[in-house]
């Protein structure tokens, strides 16, 4: 707990009961709940999280307990600790706490439940069921400036780094939905050697087992381009964590994260230039690999038969094509029935010049999700020094003083 941490001067050792009112929700009887927004919006619990305020599915005709506007909501049950900002009046479910500060900043609150939220879980665990009970919550010890104006700093700044995050999430989202348009475009219309998109009015078109496809493409399985393969046993390769001199040779798995990169192999298996769909978890999504691989189990791995832009066949399958799934125990992806998949295919030079727009799209995300993670860890430990009183901020507080601002 948070007695184990030295208090700087100026600071105190304070239990969340102490300053704030905590209300323990309770659920309503499932007679008075509906899905149409008649009444008061219900939380169950943290499902309804988003980064910062609460996404409500449900309502309540009669609600029981209320959180009020500006509460912040705490999960009591698995996973413990999840915050949320009460936006608005809510009806809590027996998977919430509504945390009320009293004598304390209410942004210094918050950014005091995000860091000490590993003590309540560490509360929680080793019950049969993750949870945390109203005493948990208010013998809960934090570590609080003696000035509200040291509160109302430090709140101040990680809200600048916040909102610097938000506002990088709102690009990223804009870039995605840029992106969505054009590939509804591109990818079924396609976009002529003078760069324009075609359209009926303008282009030749015919109708296909895809729908009305321009006249130059064709329709092929996806067999007839690549010879699939599925991936091995992670057992048979030289196996190492990072990259090095020898182990230069990357090794994919059916993971999202990092783009499904396992680790890496003094060998290879596959080629440059080609294409790994997941077969289990999150089915059919297709990444290009511009590199000598391998992959392990439950991925699929498709190798040209002959050029084509592997950009191009990879944002189809993920935009468009819609697997058949064996559902034989655990849903997965078979090579016989991807293989015969129908996709388009443009010419190359076509191909190549949907790619490359669509790419220079994923690259500003790229960039702007690169910028989010650096704020992210700005965030970390800005939290680390300021919650602490690591690093103190009396500096900036006096320098506003002596400006008369």
């Amino acid at each position: 707990m948070a007695e184990d941490v030295r208090v700087p001067e100026g600071w105190k050792k304070a239990s969340l009961g102490e300053i704030a009112d905590i209300n323990m929700g309770q659920s309503p009887p499932s007679n008075v709940i509906n899905e149409i927004g008649i009444g008061t919006p219900f939380l169950q619990g943290n499902a309804e999280f988003t980064n910062k305020y609460p996404a409500p599915r449900k309502w309540v005709i009669k609600p029981s307990k209320l959180s009020k506007k500006g509460d912040i909501l705490i999960s009591v049950r698995a996973p413990v600790g999840e915050v949320n900002k009460a936006d608005r009046v809510y009806c809590i479910g027996r998977g919430l706490a509504a945390i009320s500060f009293k004598s304390v900043d209410e942004e210094f609150g918050w950014f005091g439940l995000i860091y000490w939220k590993h003590l309540l879980e560490d509360l929680s665990q080793g019950s049969t069921f993750e949870a945390i009970s109203k005493d948990d919550l208010r013998n809960l010890l934090l570590l609080v400036p003696t000035s509200l104006q040291e509160q109302r700093k430090i709140a101040e700044i990680l809200s600048t780094v916040d909102s610097a995050i938000e506002k990088t999430d709102r690009i990223i989202e804009k870039y995605k939905r840029i992106k969505q348009g054009l590939m509804q475009e591109l990818l079924t219309r396609g976009i002529d050697e003078n760069g324009q998109i075609r359209s009926e009015e303008t282009h030749r078109f015919r109708d296909s087992p895809l729908g009305r496809i321009p006249e130059e493409w064709e329709v092929v399985e996806l067999g007839e381009v690549f010879d699939f393969y599925a991936g091995g046993d992670i057992d048979k390769l030289n196996f190492s964590p990072d990259k090095t001199n020898i182990f230069k040779y990357p090794i994919f798995s059916n993971t999202l994260e990092n783009k499904g990169l396992y680790g890496y192999s003094d060998t290879y298996t596959y080629p440059e230039n080609s294409i790994t769909i997941t077969a289990r978890g999150a089915l059919g999504v297709a990444i290009p690999r511009f590199e000598k691989f391998n992959a392990i189990i439950r991925l699929l791995v498709l190798v040209p038969k002959y050029e084509v832009d592997v950009r191009f066949i990879s944002e189809y399958i993920n935009g468009f094509v819609k697997f058949y799934v064996e559902e034989t125990g655990i849903p997965q992806l078979t090579v016989p029935k991807a293989s015969r998949h129908l996709i388009p295919l443009p010419p190359l030079p076509e191909q190549q010049r949907i790619a490359s727009i669509l790419s220079q799209i994923d690259k500003a995300i790229e960039k702007e999700q690169a910028y989010k993670e650096k704020l992210e860890r700005i965030k970390r430990g800005l939290m680390e020094d300021l919650l602490t009183g690591k690093v103190r901020v009396n500096h900036l507080i006096e320098e506003v003083g002596q400006n008369g601002n």
